[in-house]
């Protein structure tokens, strides 16, 4: 079958690289796609969040399965639109896709239905926003409601930095209109881990986990970022808390999105914190995570083609387990300086092929475009997501490592230090 994957980072390059390998999948399609997709398959110039035109497109092309990259495609509808003409969908409807698009209504359902998560209030207000802070202790954990591409949340260390967080937000417009509102939660102490399951509206399938870099510099220092690394498997992940999360987050989620007349299909990915009473919540995203993705990616030995297939047709209860490689795997993204408030664009990028060439490594495009004349250019902030596997965590990081340096970009910049925590217990 052919398969459509929505999309043009990172996450979709590692989607489509997995999908390729299936000897169900006669042609990988991408849609807007990067330079690194365009060497799986043909990519088409429509916008992920074109719904109406993507939804023609699968159609007139017979696509067997479409797969939704980004959280952006999956609020617009495409799910939606895809059901109308037929075309199969691993993805949530817009409707399922407001556990994402809006902070506020995913606390809101948690308390509902008794999902762990930290306790909150929601505010269009900066004034009574302040007001509820008080003498309230930091740190603050303030969240744009909206999607902010991974960037709208601010972990403020003071009183003062929560202030000026909330007037960014409320008055100046950082993340435009996904700051109409602000949700204001607890800080949750712990250890965070990235979670995944496959879902089709009544069954999930867990994945393996996989712990995430958030802030932009070494030490986790420096602004939260949509993500500089991860890797998998996460050491603070155990089996008792994989169990702990599927009974107490993910399978009231399903049936409670069910019951409120949303069922939830694809992946849904629950950024927890591991805490001292167990995982608690910090947020759902209704997609892949990024770079989370790529990692798993690489971790994967069973064919993705047909689990996704059966997740979007709700026949998820009769697939095979999925099988993983024991090998660690991680993830270290080459950003373009100024990331990521102000990326500097356009710089040259050279060295890939030198880099593809050390063992375990794959290099997938991030934020990259192509010239007439072959040129390589950066055109995002996340440009490169360079993943490697080893027998050790301290292989994969090497190896990885010694990928990155083999790029010849001086218009780039990563951290140093991905996997820190695993490698310092």
């Amino acid at each position: 079958m052919k398969i459509l994957v929505v999309g043009s980072g990172g996450r979709e390059h590692a989607l489509g690289w997995k999908l390729k390998q299936s000897p169900l999948v006669s042609e990988v399609i991408s849609a807007p796609g990067n330079p690194g997709l365009a060497e799986l398959g043909r990519t088409v110039p429509i916008k992920a969040e074109d719904t109406r035109e993507l939804a023609a497109f699968a159609m007139r092309e017979q696509v067997g399965l479409v797969v939704i990259g980004p959280e952006a495609a999956a609020a617009a509808g495409l799910a939606d639109a895809l059901s109308q003409v037929g075309v199969p969908c691993f993805g949530p409807s817009k409707a399922a896709a407001e556990l994402e698009a809006s902070k506020a209504f995913m606390k809101e359902f948690c308390f509902r239905h008794g999902v762990p998560t930290a306790e909150y209030k929601v505010f269009d207000d900066a004034i009574r926003a302040k007001a509820y802070l008080g003498d309230r202790e930091p740190p603050f954990v303030i969240k744009a409601d909206g999607l902010a591409g991974g960037k709208g949340v601010v972990i403020a260390e003071t009183r003062r930095d929560a202030d000026a967080a909330i007037d960014e937000i409320l008055f100046l417009r950082k993340f435009g209109t996904a700051g109409q509102r602000i949700v204001i939660e607890d800080f949750l102490p712990g250890e965070e881990a990235s979670f995944f399951a496959l879902c089709d509206g009544e069954t999930a399938i867990p994945l393996v986990a996989a712990q995430d870099h958030k802030r932009a510099y070494d030490g986790d220092k420096g602004p939260n970022t949509g993500g500089m690394g991860a890797y998998s498997p996460a050491p603070v992940f155990t089996d008792a808390v994989r169990d702990q999360t599927m009974e107490r987050i993910i399978l009231p989620t399903l049936r409670g999105m069910k019951a409120e007349g949303r069922p939830f299909v694809g992946v849904l990915f629950a950024g927890l914190m591991i805490t001292p009473e167990g995982p608690k919540l910090i947020e759902f995203n209704v997609r892949f995570g990024d770079p989370e993705c790529q990692t798993l990616m690489r971790r994967l030995k069973s064919d993705l083609a047909p689990v996704l297939l059966a997740a979007a047709k709700g026949e998820l209860a009769a697939a095979a387990p999925l099988e993983w490689d024991p090998r660690p795997a991680v993830t270290v993204v080459y950003a373009a300086q100024g990331y990521p408030d102000e990326p500097l664009t356009g710089s040259v990028i050279r060295g890939l092929a030198d880099a593809s060439l050390v063992p375990d490594v794959e290099v997938f495009h991030a934020g990259t475009r192509l010239d007439e004349d072959g040129t390589l250019r950066a055109a995002g902030g996340r440009v490169l997501n360079v993943t490697a596997v080893g027998e050790t965590l301290k292989d994969a990081i090497g190896s990885a490592y010694d990928a990155v340096r083999r790029v010849d970009w001086p218009g780039g910049f990563c951290r140093s230090d991905i996997g820190w925590r695993a490698l310092s217990l």
